[in-house]
């Protein structure tokens, strides 16, 4: 009887009045630390100036209504957070080696600050990378020094590991173990850099004849392609089968190259990342090795070699475990009409392409301050409303229950405290608010215990509100409804 009143009251108050739905979609930024890109801007900063600026691009992407900072953790086989495995990054103090003082773990300051404005935190990694030519002196703590045989100098001053060194594999995969096990993350990501561009050996291949000899010595059979890219695809398979293990509900995200190789699909031109840099990145998105994939189309929409639109869409045809896909765009084209224009216009054709998941990420944040165009067309245009991540129905979740509320009268305010059976698994509050008929929706971060909403906007009354807890892979609770006095 109880329940069957309830829903008569709940007819006769929002009548046909439809409240709107939240809003799905994947909006990040890359946060680059390698050549102090983005953050922190030099090495050797205070900790106090890395704080603050921490806070600056956090609010940055807050305000333009992102939902996720993908954080470069692990530029040059060292860490911007506390490891066993790797040395403190030049990076962030000019010294490899060297801890920040006073003492700080910037990783963990990351998450915590993330999580606070409502965003998520993906730890980007480079896996392969062990010395950048912009990474001051190879260190006594460097791998380059630890680990002489499984690396090898390129000609423009870089190091890299010897992928197909089972060494390297297991070194990286306890580097991986260490940061899962250890950091609240969201997601691991890693990026295009497998085997090296070209350029950076100029234009003279890869360093690893005498492994390869070895290795037909041994009696393999591969070609010297092949061999290469079956150790990066044994790399990609156990990554993933690893951070599930761990913590299942960890995104692993890759960003390769946006080309997977000239003619596919066909009229595409331009570097063939299969055999240039081993990647064979079809191959993983066909497989479901990954949760979600960001090819970088950095090329604008009306490029007839390498068509945005085209791309987007041979990759979508591979993409037959049904995984995210939101693609990476290059948002510093330039802050001008036209090139905002572009930013819009490649966020609409994703959000067309990919209406059941849609995403974009930026390269990079500091796109948000290209302009006062850019950022208006941002936070009044295409992000104007805040948007949860969309499911991911593949990774089994417990079912979040609702949360408790309650609700006290402040003059013009509302204020309310929720409480949770397992308040670790609520990640966000989504909160729908009805005045004079019309609904709006707000998302709170799971820090806000105790939030405030207006009694009235304008001359319109509070009428009601339905609190929605969210876990953090964006699975919804039951509602509760509340009607307003």
């Amino acid at each position: 009887m109880q329940k069957q009143e309830a829903t008569k009251i709940e007819k006769q108050f929002f009548g046909t009045i439809q409240q709107p739905q939240v809003a799905r979609e994947f909006r990040a930024a890359w946060v680059a630390t390698v050549a102090n890109i983005n953050w922190p801007s030099e090495p050797g900063l205070s900790v106090a100036e890395q704080k603050q600026q921490a806070i600056k691009i956090l609010n940055l992407l807050k305000q333009h209504n992102f939902n996720t900072v993908i954080f470069q953790v692990r530029p040059q086989a060292d860490s911007l957070y506390k490891s066993t495995n790797e040395p403190w990054s030049y990076y962030l103090t000019g010294k490899q080696g060297k801890a920040p003082e006073p003492f700080y773990d910037p990783l963990k300051f990351w998450i915590e600050q993330a999580h606070k404005r409502g965003l998520k935190l993906h730890a980007w990694i480079n896996p392969y990378r062990a010395h950048h030519h912009i990474g001051g002196p190879v260190s006594e703590h460097s791998v380059v020094e630890k680990m002489t045989d499984k690396v090898v100098k390129l000609k423009n001053e870089t190091y890299w590991f010897l992928p197909t060194d089972q060494a390297v594999v297991s070194h990286t995969l306890s580097v991986l173990t260490e940061l899962v096990e250890n950091y609240d993350l969201d997601g691991i990501h890693y990026d295009d850099y497998f085997y090296p561009y070209p350029s950076y050996n100029n234009d003279e291949g890869f360093p690893d004849a005498k492994q390869y000899t070895q290795y037909l010595e041994a009696g393999g059979e591969l070609s010297i392609g092949d061999w290469r890219r079956e150790a990066v695809n044994h790399f990609v398979k156990s990554l993933y089968k690893l951070v599930k293990q761990t913590k299942p509900h960890v995104l692993v995200g890759i960003s390769p190259f946006g080309i997977y190789r000239p003619d596919e699909p066909e009229t595409i031109r331009g570097m063939d990342q299969y055999d240039t840099l081993f990647a064979d990145a079809k191959l993983w998105l066909n497989e479901g090795w990954l949760d979600y994939f960001s090819p970088q189309l950095y090329w604008p929409i009306n490029q007839y070699a390498q068509s945005y639109p085209l791309l987007l869409s041979w990759w979508q045809s591979q993409n037959t475990h049904g995984r995210h896909l939101w693609p990476g765009i290059n948002a510093l084209r330039s802050f001008d009409e036209a090139g905002v224009d572009e930013v819009v216009n490649q966020i609409m054709i994703n959000r067309g392409f990919l209406s059941t998941s849609p995403g974009t990420v930026f390269w990079n944040v500091t796109a948000l301050e290209g302009s006062q165009l850019m950022s208006d067309v941002i936070t009044k245009g295409v992000f104007q409303h805040q948007a949860l991540i969309p499911e991911t129905p593949w990774l089994d979740a417990s079912v979040i229950a609702a949360v408790k509320v309650d609700v006290k009268y402040d003059g013009d305010d509302v204020h309310l405290t929720w409480t949770h059976p397992d308040s670790d698994q609520v990640s966000e509050l989504l909160v729908y608010l009805k005045y004079a008929q019309q609904w709006h929706y707000h998302i709170y971060s799971s820090d806000e215990s105790t939030f405030s909403v207006a009694a009235s906007y304008g001359q319109r009354p509070l009428e009601a509100m339905k609190i929605i807890a969210i876990d953090r892979l964006g699975n919804q609770s039951a509602e509760i409804e509340l009607l307003m006095k």
